[in-house]
């Protein structure tokens, strides 16, 4: 029996959700977990690539494609990574995730300007709705690490929009193919490049422990590999982008909720209610423009 695609987005979204608690866990810093991680799910997204070629697969042009668009592509998502696990490291999961996920409200700021495209009234009340819940992750007694981690959760969220809106560019680029393995394998390979120095400084100097292997193995073949294999069966199946991101928000409940049992960290009411905010502004928007043009499509086919 066929499964939905949007099985496979949710699969996507659940084990996305699961980087928070291995973040968290890992005795290694930021920079080391993030070459460690990354270096893993490059081999592991390469391999897979290579094998999905062969066959249908690669009609749907999940093999390795280079271009400029796809090399910033690589460059903005490699940042998101980064910036991300640091984030997390920082702050708690809750504000980490939720501030990564205003990537919409910056895509609704560039994507007109990328795309010489006009902007709408309705999209500035999303962008005011996402403001008044990012200002809720500043309010009340936060310590330096608390500030530094939610500015690092906000360029996540910067860099995943730019991410995105390249990725729709190298889509029209290669004439309607999926080509967003190629950017994720390449930034994969240049965060785990760039930060590989912390990484075997560590390893030089007091080794890895048993858990942070288990982890990092975890990260990079589960939470990343597998998690994009499933992202990438979901668009290949025919699922709407607009309905694989509505999914995807699985994951900002998720996160901070599985890091709250495994660690116990406990979010701020002012982080709920912001990432509330933010989570809700976003969807009602997605759905809004989803009925709009299904509307407009229906009223324009012919009887």
């Amino acid at each position: 029996m066929r499964r939905s695609p949007l099985l496979f987005a949710l699969l996507a979204a659940v084990l996305f959700s699961t980087g928070g608690v291995g973040i968290k866990q890992a005795t290694l810093t930021g920079l080391e977990l993030s070459s460690a991680r990354s270096l893993v799910a490059f081999v592991v997204l390469l391999t897979w690539t290579q094998l999905i070629r062969r066959g249908e697969a690669e009609a749907h042009g999940r093999g390795l494609g280079f271009n400029r668009t796809t090399l910033l592509a690589a460059v903005a998502y490699a940042a998101t990574l980064l910036f991300f696990v640091q984030a997390t490291k920082w702050t708690t999961a809750a504000n980490a995730i939720f501030l990564q996920y205003t990537a919409p409200l910056y895509m609704l700021v560039f994507e007109p300007w990328m795309y010489k495209e006009k902007y709408r009234g309705r999209d500035f009340v999303v962008v005011v709705a996402c403001l008044a819940g990012m200002s809720l992750f500043f309010v009340g007694e936060l310590r330096a690490d608390d500030v530094r981690g939610n500015i690092a959760a906000l360029a996540s969220g910067v860099s995943f929009a730019l991410f995105s809106l390249l990725l729709r560019r190298n889509l029209t680029e290669q004439n309607g193919t999926d080509g967003d393995l190629s950017a994720v394998i390449y930034g994969n390979l240049l965060l785990g490049v760039m930060c590989a120095p912390w990484l075997v400084a560590r390893i030089m100097s007091d080794g890895l422990v048993v858990s942070d292997v288990f982890i990092v193995l975890y990260l990079g073949t589960i939470q990343i590999g597998l998690a994009y294999t499933f992202y990438a069966a979901a668009l290949a199946r025919g699922a709407r982008s607009l309905d694989v991101g509505i999914v995807g928000y699985t994951e900002a409940v998720l996160n901070p909720l599985l890091v709250l049992i495994v660690v116990g960290e406990r979010p701020t009411l002012f982080a709920i209610l912001g990432g509330a905010c933010i989570v809700t502004a976003v969807i009602a928007h997605a759905l809004y423009n989803s009925h709009r043009n299904s509307r407009r499509t229906a009223e324009l086919s012919p009887d």
